[in-house]
């Protein structure tokens, strides 16, 4: 069978009749080096709030004894985007897409989902913080606007969004890779080292220092977390892996050009033996990726930042009582003491830059999800809301309503983190028993999902469930 497409149209998997689905052979596997990238992006956007605020926060607090959650989590989420991938993989859709076909509501659910814990800038107003502590002094919610019109630009400008996001994703991760290099050899002594060993015999332990919705966001954000995870799918897809090669990718109105592929239409390759070889590949090559880059260097991160946070301020003096992000300063102050006078600016210029780099990745995120939801679901047939345009109406608004908060004097970035983490979580818990659904009903028999990693996702339905409930609990009675 040729690598062509069969220009034979079927009717579509499940009942809600999300556009046509034509078949089409698998393409031909691409290398693992050019394969690089959707799970940098997706760990750019993650290394932020887990990795830079809340781990460091709960060890400057309470030490090591929660590091295994970082481990938990992330490679929990490790196997929940591998069967978010596992459907676009083998069908150019997003998973959202496939929600859709099961019940074409359960798009505007994710949309939900996506936009209630990312519309207050969180991330925007975190960097904003960090970077009055690099300057020593300034206005914490002009910085954020200034930021966040800096990311609308960005995006607006760039003729292929996906590229931009790409590079500047993989800029952030190379720094944040030096920085733990250096910060291995100088800031974390031998004892630190040693006391690694609490994450291993304090398996199960939730400290009573931090609240708990901090603890449970801590778990949530391990990795990335919420419905960043879902728009792995549409990464992928721009990125060309398997039955996304022939998806159309978002590109600016202004200095981009439309391609002619229809958004919305799915694919399907016949399960024979030469397609499902070529499935096996990318499946394998899509696994090496996504552990390596997300799974590996994220739980680095987390471990070098806490170490870092457990070595500087754990039971400083000096250590603010009160829950904020005064310990991140505290932290810079002892590194330049302790390693050199520029080691803790070059600290806060990368947090600066993290959560600056991962509130662009937001925007991005939150605006393909939205897009694509409602391209597919409700706008198929217009010619001029391309997906594109709808992505780049959704960056601004999302954008003006952030601008708007600041604007108002909202500037409580940790309560704002805890907040987005600890809905990311009710997200995860909600579309994991989907991914199940589209993964087990929408897929050939062949490709479905079975065996250990169906286990572990109705281990992480039950884990984020679980947590999510207490949280709820605990919140509802500080209020009665």
């Amino acid at each position: 069978m040729s690598s062509q497409a069969l220009e034979r149209e079927t009717p579509p998997p499940g009942e809600a009749g999300i556009g046509p689905v034509q078949e089409r052979d698998m393409p031909e596997p691409a290398p693992l080096r050019k394969l690089i990238g959707p799970s940098v992006i997706l760990l750019g956007v993650g290394i932020a709030t887990g990795e830079y605020v809340l781990y460091p926060f709960i060890a400057s607090k309470a030490g090591l004894v929660f590091l295994w959650a970082a481990v938990v989590g992330i490679l929990t989420q490790y196997f929940i985007n591998m069967e978010i991938e596992r459907y676009t993989l083998a069908t150019g859709e997003t998973a959202v897409t496939g929600f859709q076909r099961l019940w074409k509501p359960f798009g505007l659910l994710m949309v939900a989902c996506a936009v209630i814990p990312t519309i207050w800038p969180a991330w925007a107003t975190s960097a904003a913080t960090i970077t009055t502590f690099l300057l020593g002094g300034g206005d914490a919610n002009l910085i954020a606007i200034a930021g966040m019109l800096a990311i609308g630009v960005a995006l607006t400008a760039s003729p292929v969004v996906y590229t931009t996001v790409e590079r500047l994703q993989l800029l952030k991760i190379g720094a944040v890779v030096v920085f733990i290099v250096i910060a291995l050899l100088t800031a974390v002594g031998v004892d630190q080292y040693a006391d690694l060993g609490q994450a291993v015999t304090s398996v199960g332990t939730f400290p009573s220092e931090i609240e708990f919705a901090i603890l449970a966001g801590a778990l949530a954000a391990s990795g990335a977390g919420g419905a960043n995870n879902l728009v792995q799918s549409n990464w992928i897809r721009d990125k060309g892996y398997g039955m996304g090669r022939y998806a159309p990718r978002v590109v600016s109105p202004v200095t981009g050009r439309e391609e002619a592929a229809p958004s919305g239409r799915g694919y399907r390759f016949p399960p024979d033996e030469a397609n499902l070889a070529r499935w096996r590949v990318w499946w394998r090559r899509a696994n090496i990726e996504q552990f390596v880059t997300f799974a590996c260097i994220g739980g680095l991160a987390i471990v070098v930042f806490s170490l870092v946070a457990y070595a500087t301020v754990y039971r400083n003096p000096d250590l603010p009582a009160e829950s904020g992000f005064d310990f991140i300063q505290l932290e810079s102050q002892v590194l330049d003491d302790a390693v050199a006078p520029w080691f803790g600016t070059l600290f806060l210029a990368i947090g600066a830059v993290s959560l600056f780099a991962a509130a662009l990745g937001i925007v991005d995120y939150v605006s393909r999800l939205v897009a694509d939801v409602l391209r597919v679901g409700y706008l198929r047939g217009s010619r001029r809301w391309t997906e594109s345009r709808l992505y780049f109406t959704v960056a601004w608004t999302l954008l003006a309503f952030g601008i708007a908060i600041l604007a108002l004097g909202f500037d409580q970035p940790l309560a704002l983190v805890t907040i987005a983490t600890v809905l990311g979580g009710v997200t995860m818990f909600i579309y994991t028993f989907l991914l199940i659904a589209i993964n087990r009903r929408l897929l050939p028999p062949p490709l479905r999902i079975r065996g250990v990693r169906l286990a572990v996702l109705v281990w992480s339905i039950l884990m984020l469930g679980a947590t999510s409930a207490i949280v709820a609990v605990n919140e509802i009675g500080k209020l009665v």
